[in-house]
């Protein structure tokens, strides 16, 4: 598909942080509030409400219901939760909660699919959805123990229930795994350390690019690329081999990487790809491929969701390896076990490779740099800002990425999970994560750091990017039709000498194999 538009705005300007922020206004109190479980209702609806018998109100609730259920099935979620709120007002049930639930936990806003689950199963204890919905709502918060409860109340109050079975046992075996990880992790024996590549054999069969030699080639690359379009896999050697190659170049980067003024003028910032490895192909063939003269900064989110996870992130890292200081990867809040188990990478590797090759990556992707500066200009970082103030460059410098303290750790969560609001302020974040930060507090991030803007990702946008508070933040989503349904295009950004220039780009076809389609492993 062509390019669909380029837009470019000025740059934002550093003088721009004196300015005061606009103050609360009664739309931006409405903004905040939706993503909460508060009522939507228009004063026309409120007004029918009141007017309607408990009869008419079930009525005018199950039009919203049927309403909310299409957009759900078209996955827009944000009309869907809309729609569902609606249908509460007039009569709240199980079934409601528990879709609104569902909706929410797609949009990862934990927090509030679990006090809607919690909702569904006080209103009908015997709905055994609102308990998987407070099972998958505790799993996705790391709460495998309450979660694991909520699937034994499935089981006790539903014996033939077979799905609960294995949703108890496999939370289970979660809980069994995660206490085996946090036991090797304080031994602090990386996997990468027992590694022998030389030791591997290559079988004759095997009919794909070979990575000879130390030092990889865009020949290498090119013909890898090749191969995996055609749904061929690189051999494990290689794979090992560039994921070894690559842990020993992260290791040695900062957790604050300064990307140099004539870098800066050059490079493309693309923002989530999850999986979409025929669209990333798509981005180079509009932009060019990887070079000294074509840097690119990917901001997060490689993994999940897309079924071509493992193709993207070893293409990104066989780049970073020919290009070291010219393709930077952000980590991103999918780039972490916890979230690869539930949204397929974990799935995928263990599907095509084994899972030594998935505890490779999963011991890499703690290495990732958090954040970039492009030029002392724009801070580059795949979620947000922080919970408080003063946080400073400094402090995101020397954060101990791989291994952070408590107090270390609410920073890093709040790099990969927060998210900007429209309201000014601090509130807390419906993905049980991060914050939401309101512009006041860029303003003042940006001043007292001297930066222009914050360059972020992590949010679908319907045209792959979004300006907001004059430019101080910017939003980049660069996987178009995001899960195969969300109709959204993507974008990725390129600067000139006074401007930001934004370019988006429609889907491409790829081969029939549906989004998550490995997270069932």
């Amino acid at each position: 598909m062509p390019i669909q538009r380029v837009i470019e705005i000025p740059k934002r300007k550093k003088e721009d942080n004196n300015q005061s922020t606009k103050k609360n206004t009664a739309a931006d109190a409405a903004a905040a509030e939706k993503g909460s479980n508060t009522s939507i209702l228009t004063k026309e609806e409120e007004q029918l409400l009141a007017s309607l018998t408990q009869e008419q109100r079930v009525k005018q609730s199950d039009e919203y219901k049927t309403k909310a259920n299409k957009y759900f099935g078209e996955q827009k979620h944000d009309l869907a939760i809309d729609e569902y709120t609606k249908a509460i007002a007039f009569n709240p049930t199980a079934i409601l909660y528990s879709n609104r639930s569902f909706s929410y936990f797609k949009k990862e806003f934990f927090v509030l699919a679990l006090e809607d689950a919690l909702k569904a199963t006080q209103l009908d204890p015997m709905y055994v959805k609102g308990y998987y919905r407070l099972g998958q709502a505790n799993m996705a918060l790391g709460n495998y123990d309450d979660a694991k409860a909520n699937f034994a109340t499935v089981v006790k109050k539903f014996p033939t229930d077979a799905e609960g079975k294995q949703k108890l046992k496999m939370v289970t075996t979660l809980i069994k795994k995660k206490a085996f990880e946090e036991a090797i992790q304080c031994s602090n024996e990386s996997p990468y350390l027992s590694l022998d590549i030389d030791s591997m054999a290559v079988e004759s069969s095997y009919q794909g690019p070979h990575f000879e030699g130390e030092e990889i080639t865009l020949e290498f690359i090119k013909e890898m690329i090749g191969y995996m379009k055609s749904q061929k896999l690189l051999h494990k050697k290689y794979v090992m081999k560039i994921l070894k190659k690559s842990y020993e170049l992260f290791t040695k980067l900062p957790t604050l990487v300064d990307i140099d003024k004539e870098t800066s003028k050059k490079i493309t910032i693309c923002g989530d790809t999850h999986g979409q490895f025929y669209d990333l192909l798509h981005i180079f063939e509009l932009n060019g491929f990887p070079s000294e003269d074509k840097p690119y900064l990917f901001n997060g989110d490689f993994v999940d969701r897309g079924s071509w996870s493992f193709e993207v992130i070893i293409t990104l890292l066989s780049f970073k390896l020919l290009y070291p200081n010219h393709m930077h990867l952000t980590r991103g809040n999918h780039e972490s076990i916890e979230m690869n188990r539930f949204y397929g990478f974990t799935g995928e590797v263990l599907h095509k490779y084994s899972e030594k090759v998935h505890d490779l990556f999963t011991d890499l992707f703690v290495w990732f740099p958090l954040a970039f500066v492009l030029d002392n200009d724009y801070l580059v970082v795949h979620g947000g800002l922080f919970g408080k103030d003063g946080v400073t460059l400094d402090d995101i410098r020397k954060l101990n990425r791989a291994q952070p303290d408590s107090t270390e750790n609410e920073l890093v969560q709040c790099l990969l999970w927060s998210d900007p609001q429209t309201n000014n302020g601090i509130a807390p974040s419906s993905r049980g994560v991060g914050v939401y930060f309101g512009p006041d507090v860029t303003r003042k991030f940006l001043k007292q750091n001297n930066l222009c803007g914050v360059i972020r990702s992590h949010e679908v946008k319907a045209d792959g990017y979004q300006v907001d508070d004059e430019g101080s933040v910017i939003t980049i989503f660069s996987a178009p039709n995001y899960c195969d349904q969300s109709g959204n295009l993507g974008a990725f950004i390129n600067f000139t000498d006074s401007t930001v220039k934004f370019t988006t780009f429609s889907e491409v076809d790829h081969p029939n194999l549906p989004p998550m389609f490995y997270q069932k492993n």
